[in-house]
């Protein structure tokens, strides 16, 4: 039997496309990017200060470094940044920005941060990629042939990778070199039917299990590592685009929603649609990776 959870309204935060979120275990905030408006927030959930920061850019994906500081993927490239924005480095852009951008991304448990990108119309012409950055600047395309990339993580073990394409679908598993992280093996683990929207961001608990963000569903689904669907949280926003856990022991499972392309009377049907949500499913997660710490 399919549990059924629902979450109520942690931020609201009201953002045209709130996503990647990741949970600052050092400072107990809860950091997340709204990607069309090109800024980078923080909360923290227990005072409910709120910061942000505007890159001048698109903002697929923030992530942790070791030294306490961000790695961010813009539109057209990497960049690093304080925890306050203050002192934002750019690298050079390596994508053409006029026909791709970057989109999900986060730090692997090697020390690198990896990103994907997709075509701005979201019909995956051209076909985006799925890249890797090393903490001495080196930028490595993994693969290509991507139509949009989103979600990302991996074991705990360090042996398997999960990744999700949007336009195709699914959900696929790679086997990962655990000294090294090189992928192989590539094969579906959860394939979302066209009719039951698409998979978009994800995260893994510590029992391994993977929850989905299933765009346009109104749910974030957990599956088992055999592809069981055992778990689902309804929201009251359609738009569902990732999780991350959060709080002190990492029980709070924080769930990000948009309001892309929404008019007026979207809105008003969906009023918390933007928002980030929260539930405590009964077990934890993990903490994140840094950049430039392998674990």
């Amino acid at each position: 039997m399919t549990r059924i959870l629902d979450a109520e309204v942690a931020v609201a935060a009201q953002s045209e496309v709130a996503e990647g979120p990741v949970w600052d275990t050092s400072r107990g905030l809860l950091w997340w990017v709204d990607i069309p408006v090109g800024q980078v927030h923080a909360i923290d959930p227990d005072t409910g200060a709120r910061t942000w920061f505007d890159v001048g850019d698109p903002v697929g994906a923030v992530g942790l470094t070791r030294d306490g500081g961000l790695v961010l993927a813009l539109v057209d490239g990497f960049a690093l940044a304080d925890h306050d924005g203050q002192r934002l480095t750019r690298l050079p852009g390596f994508i053409d920005r006029t026909a791709v951008r970057f989109n999900d991304g986060k730090p692997d448990p090697w020390g690198n941060f990896w990103a994907g990108t997709m075509a701005w119309d979201e019909t995956g012409n051209p076909p985006g990629s799925l890249y890797r950055l090393s903490p001495d600047g080196t930028v490595t395309e993994l693969f290509g042939d991507v139509g949009l990339s989103n979600g990302l993580d991996w074991t705990e073990d360090r042996r398997l990778f999960y990744y999700a394409d949007s336009n195709i679908g699914r959900v696929d598993l790679f086997d990962t070199d655990p000294d090294t992280g090189t992928l192989s093996g590539r094969r579906p683990f959860v394939t979302v039917p066209e009719a039951d929207c698409v998979p978009d961001g994800l995260t893994l608990d510590a029992e391994g299990c993977l929850w989905l963000a299933v765009w346009e569903s109104g749910e974030l689904r957990r599956f088992t590592p055999d592809g069981r669907l055992d778990t689902v949280v309804r929201l009251p926003a359609r738009q569902v685009t990732s999780a991350a856990f959060g709080g002190p022991d990492l029980g709070t499972l924080y769930i990000t929603t948009a309001r892309q392309g929404y008019t007026e009377s979207d809105r008003r049907q969906q009023p918390h649609a933007g928002d980030i949500f929260a539930c405590t499913p009964g077990v934890p997660g993990r903490p994140p990776y840094l950049f430039g710490e392998t674990r």
